[in-house]
């Protein structure tokens, strides 16, 4: 053990002492055992190093070797709230929770669209209300929850975060946002999202998971999102990441299937200097079914990592997996798909494609496809490919009057397109084609 890394461990170890003598006077016992856990295992495992597999392409040393703290949650909100507003999505306006720099701000967030069967609300609400034993259950409990150090730092430090919770047979009716909005107060805060979501038999949400920032500060997010989806339910999640572009970003998206559940996740990519995106779908009952989507666009000095794992452990469960990459400048992505199919889950019906496109030849990629096969009646298929755009292709176009540079931005929008026509939120959509044009430097003319 490197004596930069016992430093390392003793700064969070500081830091632990620090925030739960600010919150154990309302803090469950049990979930100060979890807390405290949580710190023990990742003291003793310490942050990652390129010597591990998982690992192997993604350097975290400007995380570890960093001093990075949590903002006390009684600082008061310094900016105008009209800030905020710029960053809610108008089909959200009457369901979001807002989280500035990891803290809970109630005056900034909204559940006045929302049904009242469905629960909305922050973590230290459902902790001390009606719904206590719920998040008690669910909370931490995911499968080879406390495999990954990122996500043992987030339990660790697990204060304020977002609980929802469908009740059988209930819809949300409109979807709902979580934003976290990085203010970057001071350069090295460390921001905790905690996501606790528990559709329960037949219920139905569409979820806005949205990372933004006010400047280019540097800051640390590690976020954990944890999703349950019972017997027949559906969930639908976006996660978009905006974070600045000198910020860290390293999250963990699971999600637990129930028999005939369905969840479909889509993931943009497009800030962060550094960000790690680790998936889980466990599809754990008979008649599941998942997509697992994404697009991620960098540009110089940016790296982007995907780790997924489809788990099909029961019989007749359908996956569907489909991410893209353009990279430009000196960029650099890392996709590491894997799907494993048990013994007993017969009939599994799983694809995986990860394609990525590259605009300049400093750009690079690692892409690893997995499939993982123990039982013999299965229909499954993955694949990878990198390239460039084809210069057939330009030259049709060009032949027929368009400037190369607009014809080459046509057909890089094209590659992201049928990502961005996935997504059936327009507020989105619109962010995410605005996105793409300015990363291009062009219009797109109708």
């Amino acid at each position: 053990m490197t004596a930069e890394a016992t430093t390392e461990k003793s700064l969070y170890a500081e830091l632990f002492e620090e925030t739960s003598a600010r919150v154990q006077a309302n803090e469950p016992e049990w979930l100060a055992r979890v807390r405290a856990d949580a710190l023990e295992r990742f003291e003793r495992a310490g942050f990652p190093t390129t010597d591990e597999e998982d690992w192997k392409y993604t350097n975290v040393a400007p995380i570890a070797r960093g001093s990075f703290r949590p903002v006390a949650s009684d600082e008061a909100f310094a900016h105008d709230a009209a800030l905020v507003e710029s960053f809610v999505y108008e089909e959200s306006r009457q369901s979001r929770l807002v989280f500035v720099d990891g803290v809970f701000r109630p005056k900034l967030s909204s559940t006045e669209g929302l049904p009242k069967e469905v629960v909305v609300t922050d973590l230290r609400s459902a902790l001390a209300g009606p719904h206590a034993e719920v998040v008690r259950e669910h909370l931490a409990q995911s499968q080879d929850h406390d495999r990954d150090a990122f996500t043992s730092l987030n339990t660790a430090f697990l204060g304020d975060g977002a609980f929802l919770l469908l009740p059988k047979g209930v819809s949300a009716g409109v979807p709902v946002q979580l934003l976290f909005l990085a203010t970057g107060p001071l350069d090295e805060t460390a921001i905790f999202p905690r996501v606790l979501v528990v559709a329960e038999r037949d219920s139905s949400a569409t979820i806005l998971e949205s990372y933004a920032a006010l400047n280019e500060s540097a800051y640390f997010t590690n976020s954990v999102v944890e999703t349950f989806v019972g017997e027949g339910a559906r969930v639908v999640h976006y996660k978009v990441q905006r974070e600045s572009e000198r910020a860290f970003h390293v999250a963990s998206t699971r999600a637990s299937l129930g028999r005939a559940a369905t969840y479909d996740l889509t993931t943009v990519t497009l800030g962060a200097r550094l960000s790690r995106h680790g998936v889980e779908v466990r599809l754990s009952s008979e008649g599941a079914e998942c997509w697992v989507d994404g697009l991620y666009l960098v540009g110089e000095g940016q790296h982007a990592d995907t780790h997924s794992l489809i788990d099909h452990q029961s019989p007749r469960c359908t996956s569907h997996q489909n991410y893209k990459g353009i990279l430009d400048g000196r960029s650099r992505a890392v996709f590491n798909g894997r799907v494993f199919v048990h013994r007993d889950a017969q009939q599994t019906d799983a694809f995986q494609s990860n394609k990525n496109l590259l605009l300049s030849s400093e750009a690079r990629v690692d892409t690893k496809p997995q499939l993982e096969i123990y039982a013999d009646d299965v229909k499954c298929a993955h694949g990878a490919t990198v390239g460039q755009l084809e210069e057939e292709e330009l030259f049709y176009l060009t032949s027929r009057g368009l400037h190369p540079d607009l014809a080459r931005n046509l057909l890089t929008y094209g590659f992201a397109e049928e990502i961005v026509e996935k997504v059936k939120i327009e507020s989105i959509k619109r962010q995410l084609d605005e996105a793409i044009l300015n990363r291009l430097q062009a219009e797109l003319e109708a």
